[in-house]
């Protein structure tokens, strides 16, 4: 597999996981540019990196700018969303804390 091998949505965000065992979730997440701003409030630990592209979060109210190479630590329940990305944004994402029946 090669992590840049995408197939960009018309809209919204394709979500691929790559390893899930003992807790721990990586997926490789590709945006359009036409994202939902759905809110989340996960119950674990997520750490990401944006691989390519940019995007536009809000965690608790505060406006959060990436761009490709930086990192991000969303802690377990803040609550966060994606309110725009660069057509063709990848994301790894790493979740840590993760029950078995997600």
């Amino acid at each position: 597999m090669n992590i840049f091998d995408i197939e960009i949505p018309k809209s919204g965000e394709n979500f691929e996981p790559l390893y899930k065992k003992d807790g721990v979730l990586i997926e490789r997440i590709v945006s359009s540019d036409k994202v939902q701003s759905t809110i989340y409030k996960q119950p674990y630990d997520e750490w990401l990196v944006l691989l390519e592209g940019e995007a536009l979060l809000e965690i608790e109210e505060k406006k959060v700018t990436l761009k490709k190479g930086n990192t991000l630590l969303i802690e377990a329940f803040k609550e966060h969303k994606v309110l725009k990305t660069k057509k063709g944004t990848i994301w790894l994402c790493v979740h840590v804390g993760v029950k078995d029946d997600i």
